[in-house]
């Protein structure tokens, strides 16, 4: 998915910087096994449009901080840390406001300098990222052992050959698709 905004050669007067930016998904999942569906989150009403600054420190496996307007006040920009379950539609964005600028620089924002990003995107290493989290894919379990190396698109295809050998999905649940090497059990037709 690209984005028609003017490429770095071309930038329209008053950008400040290029971000990663993304909406609140519509519905989310809480919850044991995240049974629980809610709309939107507990800090950002659904469709909330939120601004992804590049990562300084680590929050999680799959979670990252993020720059929206707070569903109990629209008026501010607030830092929280989000699941990027929880989103959809990454794309790039141009920044234009001095007030989203102090919001992505968090602590290292510099009063002297309020017009400057620290740390920004890239046009081209946001728009990566945001092809990435648009085509979503999954860590795969062989017999048993995760496997951090191959990943498949969801949903997972029937068979998947890997490393020269045809690997069968024996089971797809919450905690992603589960591939065995044995082929699955053949129906039993009785005789007629």
């Amino acid at each position: 998915m690209t984005d028609t905004e003017p490429t770095e050669a071309e930038a329209p007067e008053g950008l400040l910087g290029w971000c990663l930016v993304a909406n609140v998904a519509q519905e989310t999942a809480r919850g044991e096994s995240g049974l629980e569906i809610q709309r939107g989150t507990k800090h950002f009403a659904v469709g909330t449009l939120l601004w992804i600054p590049p990562v300084r420190w680590d929050p999680g496996w799959g979670r990252w901080p993020a720059v929206g307007r707070h569903r109990g006040n629209s008026r501010r920009y607030v830092n929280m840390v989000v699941r990027m379950d929880d989103l959809e539609n990454f794309r790039v964005k141009g920044v234009y406001s001095e007030g989203l600028v102090r919001a992505l620089n968090g602590y290292d924002h510099d009063p002297a300098a309020p017009r400057t990003l620290r740390k920004p995107w890239t046009r081209e290493r946001a728009q990566s990222w945001a092809d990435g989290w648009n085509a979503p894919r999954e860590g795969i379990v062989i017999d048993g052992r995760r496997c951090p190396r191959v990943s498949v698109p969801n949903p997972p295809p029937a068979e998947l050959q890997v490393g020269g050998e045809i690997l069968h999905l024996s089971h797809y649940g919450p905690r992603g698709p589960h591939y065995s090497r044995m082929p699955p059990p053949m129906e039993w037709v009785p005789r007629t």
